[in-house]
């Protein structure tokens, strides 16, 4: 269903296009008079107003800026040549998700719930996938690859921001609950893992995923959220006395903002205290990270967890 055809056009201020984007207000006038786009009119008062359709294209340029394409090769191209170069930085398949062949599993599937905005049948299903497959296969065979098929589709601009939320409330709903069935106060679980993003990482569902895995294991977690600024990360964990400090990068952050918090991270916490990072970013399997655990996909967390106890036992 497409409710913009069937609406008057929409004018946004340029503040309003600053929040949308993330994009400064200084960026976009220095853009206007250097490529010549954005192209905004005026209102009764003079003050700049952007169509929509220009801020859609702004935010595809802003997704693919936090890839690291520079301004001055993506602002000037039309929307159809961002979405192609968009569609060939994304096309390739995450080195952690392996989307089952059975076709109960079909991530398009759920793709098809979310498109029609069928939030009802879209927890039914999830719950019943839930029941059937048990809390680990449903993360691995359908969570994970479920959800990126759902951030790809938002990287090429062929799903909507709400659309991607109702599925992240959604799963994270079922997870949390899930989780809640797991716990058990009559032992000391080890090791006690912080959960947490950096302050440029707004996606939390990489997250939940993990915390089930660890859930699974035995693991004591301890969950901050997303955007938490580095010096809190490490307080935090000297508060909770955590053995490992796991992060989760999704594919639209930064490649240099992982790279560089990673480092500064590493820094600031005691050598005792391990670094895991997993999630979809590219740079994690690109390179060694000193200092790091790079995870290779969620069922690797268990090998993970069983390796520090190993390393850790009495």
């Amino acid at each position: 269903m497409n409710f913009r055809a069937d609406s008057a056009p929409v004018l946004l201020s340029i503040a309003a296009v600053e929040r949308d984007t993330g994009l400064g207000k200084d960026t976009l006038r220095v853009w206007e008079r250097r490529y010549g786009f954005p192209t905004p009119g005026r209102d009764a008062y003079g003050e700049r107003t952007y169509p929509l359709e220009q801020v859609e294209r702004l935010r595809l340029i802003k997704r693919l800026m936090d890839q690291g394409q520079r301004p001055g090769r993506i602002v000037p191209l039309p929307t159809e040549d961002l979405q192609r170069l968009s569609q060939s930085l994304y096309a390739a398949p995450q080195s952690w998700v392996v989307i089952p062949v059975d076709s109960h599993l079909d991530a398009s599937h759920y793709m098809g719930l979310i498109r029609s905005h069928d939030a009802e049948s879209l927890r039914t299903h999830l719950k019943q996938a839930l029941a059937h497959l048990g809390l680990k296969q449903f993360v691995i065979d359908v969570v994970a690859p479920v959800t990126t098929a759902v951030g790809d589709a938002w990287m090429r601009g062929e799903i909507e921001v709400f659309e991607e939320h109702v599925y992240t409330e959604c799963v994270s709903a079922l997870l949390r609950q899930a989780m809640d069935t797991l716990v058990d106060s009559k032992t000391e679980a080890i090791p006690r893992v912080l959960l947490t993003t950096f302050p440029q990482e707004p996606h939390g569902l990489g997250l939940l995923m993990a915390q089930s895995m660890l859930a699974l294991q035995g693991a004591s977690c301890v969950s901050l959220g997303t955007q938490t600024p580095l010096h809190d990360i490490a307080k935090a964990a000297q508060a909770h006395a955590v053995h490992v400090v796991a992060l989760s990068f999704s594919a639209s952050m930064n490649p240099k903002h992982v790279v560089d918090g990673l480092k500064e991270l590493c820094l600031l916490l005691p050598p005792t205290t391990e670094v895991w990072a997993g999630g979809q970013n590219p740079v994690l399997q690109r390179r060694q990270h000193t200092g790091v655990v790079c995870l290779q996909g969620l069922a690797h967390i268990a090998a993970e967890v069983q390796r520090w106890r190993a390393e850790h036992a009495a």
